[in-house]
């Protein structure tokens, strides 16, 4: 059987195919602007103009013909409005046209599904940290449960946002990350978390008004350090709680070898384990929405529009 994904929920349109499960094709391509962040009908028109090229990658790469997939899958959300709705309508383009099946796909769970795949982990606490996202979430009872989550930003939308400041194109996530490696002095940054939810806006708005006054590098460093123990500690919180003993970090930010790092330090001081994504799975992919759609291929849907505010936790998971 043979399954093809799309991704365009933000920057990225990915499309992905796997047989019978296995990956056998992801291509994509990321916008980076200039200067700024994502304007949504940017998106759009970046994905619109990529689609035909990363379809035939894909399908080249997979070595088939577009008759030959069986189901394909797309993005239903969350995201932005504009990019959504170019998945949604190549998808249902590919249906119509070859009679694949359609699966909408919660991208959030996307993340989740692919990183349980390459990490080898049934049942970890996984930490889902991207651009939009910042959830701390496990499986009980059919759902995937959302323990902690952000109560603003997503950390990489903050990464960003202090990389723009400091004059970092689009993302600054790797070039904090580097940056961070020559730091030598801590600045003690908001430190705002409680139970197993965090808080970044206070934390924006403090490292906003030292930028210049301080190292660049120090900055990066101790902005890293800050938010990353910030979420290591509410990892381990929900750990205890639910009593696992794995931890998966998945989502763009998980690229990031030192909240890597940190993870499993804290595992290994608790007797757990933790695995680390493969690169080329941790941002937004076309794979990991194939993927996901492989396993959800015998549900039946009737909804299959875009969903912009899309909980991981309102997905009924009947594969599992």
């Amino acid at each position: 059987m043979y399954v093809l994904g799309i991704e365009s929920t933000a920057h990225t349109f990915g499309v992905g195919i796997v047989k019978d499960g296995e990956v056998i094709a992801n291509e994509r391509d990321t916008l980076k602007p200039a200067q700024g962040g994502i304007i949504p009908r940017e998106a759009a028109a970046h994905h619109y103009r990529l689609a035909p090229m990363l379809l035939k990658a894909a399908i080249d790469k997979a070595g088939i013909k577009m008759k030959d997939i069986d189901v394909v899958g797309f993005s239903q959300g969350p995201g932005l409005i504009p990019a959504l709705k170019v998945g949604y309508q190549v998808a249902h383009l590919i249906s119509e046209k070859y009679g694949a099946k359609v699966v909408g796909v919660n991208h959030c769970i996307a993340h989740l599904e692919i990183a349980r795949k390459y990490t080898g982990l049934e049942d970890p606490v996984m930490l889902y940290v991207s651009g939009g996202n910042t959830q701390v979430i496990t499986y009980q009872g059919g759902r995937y449960l959302v323990f902690g989550e952000t109560q603003d930003i997503g950390v990489g939308n903050l990464i960003d946002k202090i990389g723009r400041k400091m004059g970092m194109p689009f993302p600054a996530g790797p070039k904090i990350e580097n940056m961070a490696r020559s730091g030598r002095k801590y600045i003690k940054l908001p430190y705002s978390i409680k139970g197993m939810d965090v808080s970044f806006t206070g934390m924006e708005t403090f490292v906003s008004r030292i930028i210049g006054r301080e190292k660049s590098e120090d900055v990066s460093f101790s902005l890293q350090e800050t938010i990353f123990a910030m979420l290591i500690e509410a990892s381990e919180r929900a750990m205890a709680y639910c009593r696992k003993d794995s931890l998966v970090i998945t989502g763009g930010v998980a690229a990031n070898s030192r909240l890597n790092d940190m993870g499993e330090v804290m595992c290994r001081e608790r007797g757990a384990v933790s695995k680390r994504i493969p690169l080329e799975y941790a941002g937004d992919n076309g794979a990991m929405i194939a993927y996901t759609a492989y396993l959800m291929k015998d549900y039946r849907q009737r909804d299959l529009t875009i969903k912009p505010r899309y909980r991981t936790d309102t997905v009924e998971i009947k594969y599992r």
